[in-house]
């Protein structure tokens, strides 16, 4: 699961990169510059322009909006089609050509509720512009989710006119039927090795809206730092790198609900029982012994009390149904070699791999009896996989097949196979990010529906609040496309969706978001001076 030294990128000459892009520029799909690809689009030839006033409608939609997450994504909206430049204050007509003035945005949701459920109706419709009121556009949605990314789509058909210097849409008029192919599309960031600031993290948020990415695997602590509050034993963020690099837990509710307004999941992960040195800082007693600090003491019941009273607090602000036990890479050697914990084993006639084992479904029944499901690291599968709840999601990160194994053993799994999609193997290229398929080799519909989808991994040794978002974006993207368009919209060659994704880069770069050029692995520089579309 941990990330491999940083690598110099080797980097292709721009000429043969472009080859393909500059061949799909006859293709229609890549004319759209719109990602990820919707499931079903239909274009015209016409240009449209966006008044001055461009408001939001609600007429005749059961949804109420008491909460205002609606109006926010809308003006949230507005704001980054607007960014880009100045919007000329007196240029509210339509202009010549037979072009026409959209008033407004008319949005039709059928759902009232405004609860974020995993599973939920995530589809929307979208016509530019309404045949039924020719001066507006009309999306419609299932569910206030479903709309926010209908007005994300909406934000990537908007470009700015130079000479008339007003917001138009080319290519109307648009009819988009939209959902994704996957219900859960991550990217994990880790707050233990490196701390992000809040600001940080919210960027990342409002980043992953763009690609249509629902939930943030928050890695909260690991071996080198502890810097969450949690109220129960207070002591444990002791271990924080500094007071300065803490996050109370009104930070943590924060983040929640800032994502939960964009309609995305926050999924918090404590890694146990390895990857916990950290929590000893505070409460030494959860080490084995002073020398010999990880894993946590399987022979204790104060460990498992820590971990009782972390996941009590977590469930008051981490609403997602499922929370994340890690399990992974647990060296059980300290056990052993501790006299006392090596008594207690023998004296329940446990071997290392057994407490190993006794660890992490005792911990599965504490995170059962706060109301999650539960997901670890695919080592608890393939050390007891018949042993773990019914209700664990195996994540895969390492093992080539697994996924096979856990669908066909019954179990959901989420893919985050390390070779692809790990964002710190900085030698890792967009190309191998779009080609993986979560589905490989498995035929049988029952497996493909455990699937629940996959999770771009930005772990944190060589990341920081300085660099983060250049290393996230644009390979993140690709990983986006493959688990929300269908599969048999997805180019079979990576290569061809160059310029469209190219095309999604710079729109990250305009919208503030340091995305990193195409040309190369993860984090490059430009090779030369040139177009933000060439590199």
């Amino acid at each position: 699961m941990r990330g491999k030294g940083a690598k110099i990128a080797g980097v292709l000459p721009l000429f043969m990169l472009f080859i393909a892009g500059t061949i799909s520029a006859f293709d229609d799909i890549e004319r759209l510059r719109i990602w990820p690809l919707p499931a079903q689009v239909s274009h015209g030839g016409r240009r449209m322009y966006l008044s001055g006033d461009f408001k939001l409608v609600t007429e005749g939609s059961k949804y109420g909006d008491t909460s205002g997450i609606l109006k926010e994504g809308f003006d949230r909206m507005l704001s980054i089609v607007r960014l880009s430049h100045v919007i000329s204050g007196d240029r509210n007509s339509s202009g010549s050509g037979g072009s026409a003035l959209l008033q407004g945005l008319r949005v039709i949701i059928s759902s009232s509720t405004d609860e974020l459920e995993y599973g939920a109706d995530e589809s929307y419709k979208l016509v530019v512009p309404s045949p039924e009121k020719p001066s507006y556009a009309q999306l419609e949605a299932k569910s206030v989710y479903g709309a926010l990314h209908g007005l994300q789509t909406f934000s990537q058909l908007c470009h700015f006119n130079l000479k008339k210097k007003v917001i138009e849409i080319l290519m109307t008029p648009w009819n988009i039927i939209d959902q994704p192919r996957f219900s859960y599309r991550g990217l994990l960031i880790d707050t233990s090795r490196h701390y992000l600031p809040l600001p940080v993290i919210k960027n990342v948020i409002d980043s992953m809206t763009y690609a249509k990415l629902n939930v943030l695997h928050w890695h909260i602590v690991d071996t080198q730092s502890f810097p969450l509050e949690i109220p129960s034993y207070p002591k444990l963020w002791n271990g924080a790198y500094s007071s300065s690099q803490r996050y109370t837990f009104e930070d943590a509710a924060e983040i929640v609900n800032y994502a939960r307004r964009r309609g995305i999941h926050v999924l918090a992960e404590i890694d146990v029982p390895g990857h916990a040195l950290s929590w000893g800082k505070g409460y030494p007693a959860l080490w084995p012994s002073k020398n010999c600090q990880e894993p946590l003491d399987v022979s204790s019941d104060f460990t498992f009390k820590v971990i009782d009273g972390i996941l009590s607090d977590f469930s008051k602000i981490f609403k997602f149904k499922f929370v994340h036990l890690g399990g992974d890479e647990v060296n059980t050697t300290c056990w052993s070699a501790t006299p006392r914990i090596a008594q207690w084993l023998k004296k329940h006639r446990m071997s290392e791999g057994e407490a190993y084992q006794y660890f992490v479904l005792r911990a599965q029944k504490i995170a059962l009896s706060h109301g999650y499901e539960i997901i670890n690291w695919e080592e608890t599968f393939i050390n007891f996989g018949s042993k773990l709840n019914s209700k664990t999601v195996v994540h895969n990160w390492l093992n080539t097949g697994l996924v096979e194994n856990v669908t066909a053993s019954g179990l959901r799994c989420i893919v985050s196979n390390q070779e692809y999609w790990y964002l710190d193997h900085i030698d890792a290229t967009w190309q191998g990010f779009y080609a993986n398929e979560p589905l490989q080799n498995i035929t049988d519909k029952k497996q493909q529906s455990l699937v629940l989808g996959g999770e771009v991994c930005m772990w944190g040794e060589h990341i920081d609040a300085s660099d983060i978002e250049q290393t996230i974006w644009p390979r993140a993207a690709a990983a986006a496309e493959r688990l929300w368009t269908p599969y048999a919209k997805l180019a079979k060659n990576p290569n061809k969706v160059t310029t469209r994704l190219a095309h999604f880069r710079c729109l990250l770069n305009r919208r503030g978001v340091a995305a990193a050029p195409l040309v190369g692995g993860g984090r490059v520089v430009p090779l030369e001076p040139g177009s933000c579309l060439a590199q």
